[in-house]
């Protein structure tokens, strides 16, 4: 007798092991569906945000799978997708730090958009419907004209990075309306959580807070603290793009809290958890300062509430509180 597989609980995501990729990783297998994902090699030893997942004898190699691939490598993608057959893509894949993008901005743009066309095709050639998410940024909108940005606002960029998203952004809407593809763009604002990279600034900020309180580091420097984000929970954002690809029409969604808080207030908070007065441990050098600083960048996330029902969960301040302490809890368990 022949297996028939449950195409509809079966996902595919490059950048697994990102900060968002795992989050979703762990939604999915709540969700019962059986999760691939796209791993470089050179990964291997930065895959600690799964690797809860993969010790686990019940999910990996059962509910959860790795295969070795590249976004510049259009033929085993092409294998990969074609052996897995996935009901659902998430794309979340590529060099992401917008700072990082004026350093390396050609392997930005590689990643951030001839990826996602090379996937875009690779959905466009399969037999069977494929339902794709593309992790778009909020940093399309560069210098917005108008605040807060809505799903119809101008693409201004204003990095590299910008650049490449809104790229892979306005291609993912060509193949939607060209082809009649199933394609998404999640244009996501700032999300943090404890899993997030050590190079970008809340990170930073939470690691350094609880490192100086535990006497092992004496000061913090940054770049500009007045700049400006729309900060939400990287948890509560990997279920905006679930709901995306579970809605009857494929479509484009501003994921983003609607509020806006500078460095500085991160920074406050952040100290606030173990009790440290942050003017005393925190420097400027304008060397961390970007070429071209973004407008005010806040999202308008009326869409996704009204049409997917999506809201985020927490407060700012409990963001910072959550990464702060998971920081000193990685330290306590090494003492």
């Amino acid at each position: 007798m022949t297996e028939v597989k449950d195409f509809k609980k079966l996902a595919l995501i490059t950048g697994i092991t990102g900060q968002d990729g795992s989050y979703l990783a762990e939604l999915l297998l709540e969700k019962g569906y059986t999760v691939h994902g796209i791993v470089r090699r050179t990964s291997n030893l930065l895959r600690s945000r799964i690797e809860h997942l993969r010790r686990d004898e019940k999910i990996y190699g059962r509910r959860l799978f790795l295969h070795y691939g590249d976004l510049s490598d259009s033929a085993t993608l092409s294998r990969i997708v074609a052996d897995v057959q996935p009901m659902e893509l998430y794309h979340l894949a590529g060099q992401s730090h917008v700072g990082v993008s004026f350093e390396i901005p050609e392997s930005t743009c590689e990643e951030g958009g001839m990826a996602t066309l090379r996937l875009l095709e690779i959905v466009r050639s399969q037999p069977q419907s494929l339902r794709f998410y593309h992790a778009s940024s909020s940093e399309i909108f560069g210098n917005a004209s108008e605040i807060p940005q809505t799903e119809s606002t101008p693409l201004r960029p204003t990095s590299p990075y910008g650049c490449a998203k809104a790229f892979a952004t306005q291609l993912a809407r060509v193949y939607r309306e060209s082809y009649g593809l199933f394609v998404c763009n999640g244009v996501l604002y700032n999300h943090e959580s404890p899993r997030r990279g050590e190079n970008f600034v809340t990170r930073k900020i939470a690691r350094a807070a609880a490192r100086i309180a535990r006497n092992l580091d004496r000061e913090l420097v940054l770049g500009n603290m007045e700049s400006q984000r729309d900060w939400g929970r990287a948890q509560d954002y990997v279920q905006a793009m679930w709901l995306m690809l579970q809605h009857h029409t494929a479509d484009d969604y501003v994921v983003a809290t609607g509020e806006t808080h500078s460095v500085r207030e991160f920074v406050e908070a952040a100290f606030a958890v173990v009790d440290l007065p942050w003017q005393k441990y925190v420097k400027h050098d304008s060397a961390f300062d970007r070429p071209t600083e973004p407008a005010r960048l806040v999202g308008c996330a009326d869409k996704i509430r009204k049409i997917l029902g999506w809201n985020p969960a927490g407060t700012f301040r409990e963001l910072a509180h959550e990464m702060v302490e998971a920081e000193l809890a990685a330290i306590d368990s090494r003492r």
